[in-house]
């Protein structure tokens, strides 16, 4: 079993910047042969959860919401079971709890349905 343990969220005021970093630990044979895309997602109150960014296994093939493009960068270090999501000009509409999927697929999907891991999500406050 994969799991996945999100950090980094917190309180930022209107343009400035937070990295999140996203941990999945288990059994090493379980991570590198079960989760290759992974994702970030948000939900705010009163929302659904939202596609925010994407990579695939290798970290060359990214994808970004269009609200988010030019401001978050997703990566990755496999040798540390690790994804990050920097993320710059940050605004109070980027308020969220933000989380962290991988998928058993090598493609990025922008569906939550599309990935079997979830962390359990670090709340990003943005105050203008």
């Amino acid at each position: 079993q994969v799991q996945l343990v999100e950090s980094g969220g917190g309180l930022v005021q209107d343009g400035g910047s937070l990295r999140l970093s996203c941990v999945a630990s288990g059994r090493t044979s379980s991570i590198h042969n079960s989760v290759y895309a992974m994702g970030w997602f948000r939900q705010a109150p009163g929302k659904e959860r939202e596609f925010v960014a994407g990579t695939n296994w290798s970290g060359r093939s990214t994808s970004y919401a269009d609200s988010v493009k030019g401001r978050f960068t997703i990566s990755r270090d496999n040798a540390k079971n690790t994804v990050y999501l920097q993320m710059n000009t940050l605004k109070p509409g980027d308020t969220a709890v933000y989380y962290c999927a991988g998928g058993t697929i090598n493609n990025i999907y922008v569906r939550p349905e599309d990935y079997q891991y979830w962390g359990q999500g670090t709340q990003v406050t943005v105050s203008s």
